[in-house]
């Protein structure tokens, strides 16, 4: 197996959830005793998330990068940037190491492309689902339309991800919120839902939900267990 470079720890919670599927995998595809060789760099995301509301995402690419370096001197074969947010900052990540970086964005418009969807619903954080790094990407290589939720609600989405969600907080009541939201989004004309931020997932996990959902993580994780098992017995 070739060793998986994790930059994680934005939040905690979700890259709790990428070891554990990781690893599930290669007992999955291998069995026996086999785990996932991984090497993982976990940040403050105290420090990330200051950097993100100020705008400064010169600092927090740096940041990243000096982390990816270590990743690859330490023998990371590839890198997850366990976030979808931080993705912003990918590039920065990419150009700092000779490994690749294996890219959010990429794994969701495979899948999505796989699926023969057009139009796809994207939730996340208020930078996801605003800002261009995620949405052009999914335009450009793979033809999806992105459709989002009215501004009231991605603010109130935004808010639940950081306020709640982050800190290991799921309610019953911002589950029905963000239900409410992919309801009013089907009748939009929306296919699929993408869940853009990797605690999404986590809230809306065995939820009746009235599109499919395509839980970017876990997408991502699919796409870490084909480079990591590649050339291995059963990979």
């Amino acid at each position: 197996m070739r060793p998986l470079g994790i930059l994680g720890g934005m939040s905690w919670e979700s890259t709790l959830s990428y070891y554990r599927l990781l690893n599930q995998g290669v007992r999955e595809r291998l069995g026996g005793l086999h785990s996932a060789p991984l090497l993982l760099h976990s940040v403050d995301f105290a420090g990330i998330a200051a950097l993100q509301q100020q705008g400064d995402w010169e600092a927090a690419g740096r940041q990243l990068a000096v982390a990816a370096q270590g990743l690859e001197r330490a023998g990371a074969t590839a890198l997850l940037l366990a976030t979808n947010t931080m993705h912003k900052v990918a590039p920065a990540i990419a150009a700092a190491v000779d490994i690749p970086l294996l890219h959010i964005g990429d794994a969701v418009g495979q899948a999505l492309q796989r699926q023969g969807v057009t139009r796809a619903a994207l939730l996340g954080t208020r930078l996801t689902m605003q800002e261009d790094f995620y949405r052009q990407r999914l335009a450009e290589r793979f033809g999806i339309q992105v459709m989002l939720p009215d501004e009231q609600r991605m603010a109130e989405i935004d808010r639940v991800i950081f306020a709640e969600l982050c800190q290991g907080r799921f309610q019953d009541s911002a589950r029905a919120f963000y239900q409410d939201c992919l309801a009013r989004l089907q009748e939009q004309g929306t296919e699929v839902a993408i869940l853009g931020c990797t605690e999404i997932g986590l809230l809306l996990e065995g939820a009746d939900a009235a599109l499919p959902l395509l839980d970017s993580s876990e997408l991502h994780v699919a796409m870490g267990l084909e480079w990591l098992l590649a050339g291995s017995q059963g990979g």
